[in-house]
């Protein structure tokens, strides 16, 4: 429990943490990674592809923050496991989880195969799961630990070919509320933050569909597109003692979009 004696800044203060942030060599992953950085953490890029896992991490570090690489598939529950290991081993604890690494793939739902709806399952939710289950055991040792969760908007929100991502991501909610209530206990908080429509590369052809923008605008009572700095103080906010008695919480940050119809 933080000391009632901090400072407002002094609660926002991660240094000496260390963040792991999956999905992270580009894109939002990328943004949260600067935030908790700048706040004082030393953060660990995930990515499949180390090679930009370390591009994305020199660039950080040109910033002044302190970052890591560690390369593996967040499906894979053996690679996770040995990847989480190597960490805690040669970096230091895990006190921080960003479990934002996704996938987004559109069809119709009548013709969505097996396949693509296992692969996309088995990043948004199962690697949400097997990434937390090995972080989580570290964190259950040490009495504490903050865990975070990318939901979405589409949590709370469906659109016609992306059911099966719309699925996922509520169940990231769930899942959220329900580590929360099982690892409380041992002084582990557990929350997500639900990003709306952001300036990204993956959404880099949504952005340039001028029919999309502008319904998106318009259907935003912000007006516009997000921009992946504007999540940084979410995720600060949550891995630090600012938060310390919220937990099981999602948190939307979508210029109001789940606000209005």
């Amino acid at each position: 429990m933080p000391s009632v004696s901090k400072t407002i800044p002094a609660l926002f203060n991660l240094t000496g943490k260390r963040a792991l942030v999956t999905g992270s060599s580009r894109g939002l992953g990328l943004a949260f990674a600067r935030a908790l950085g700048g706040a004082g953490a030393d953060v660990i890029l995930n990515a499949r592809d180390a090679g930009k896992a370390a591009q994305a991490a020199a660039v950080l570090q040109e910033d002044g923050i302190s970052a890591t690489v560690s390369a593996f598939d967040v499906a894979d529950s053996a690679g996770v496991a040995a990847a989480v290991a190597d960490i805690e081993r040669d970096v230091g604890p895990i006190d921080i989880l960003v479990n934002n690494a996704g996938i987004q793939h559109r069809a119709p739902l009548e013709s969505f195969t097996d396949a693509d709806w296992r692969r996309l399952m088995s990043i948004n939710l199962d690697g949400v799961f097997v990434v937390s289950r090995a972080v989580v055991a570290g964190m259950i040792a040490r009495r504490s630990g903050t865990i975070i969760n990318i939901a979405s908007v589409q949590s709370e929100l469906a659109r016609p070919s992306i059911a099966p991502y719309a699925a996922s991501k509520g169940a990231i909610k769930m899942l959220t509320k329900a580590m929360a209530g099982d690892w409380g206990k041992y002084g582990i908080r557990v929350n997500a933050i639900g990003p709306g429509y952001f300036r990204t590369e993956l959404n880099e052809a949504l952005v340039n569909d001028k029919t999309f923008s502008e319904w998106l605008e318009k259907r935003t009572p912000l007006g516009r597109w997000g921009d992946p700095a504007e999540l940084g103080g979410a995720v600060v906010f949550l891995a630090s003692d600012a938060a310390s008695f919220m937990t099981g919480q999602t948190i939307y940050i979508d210029g109001g979009i789940t606000s209005v119809l």
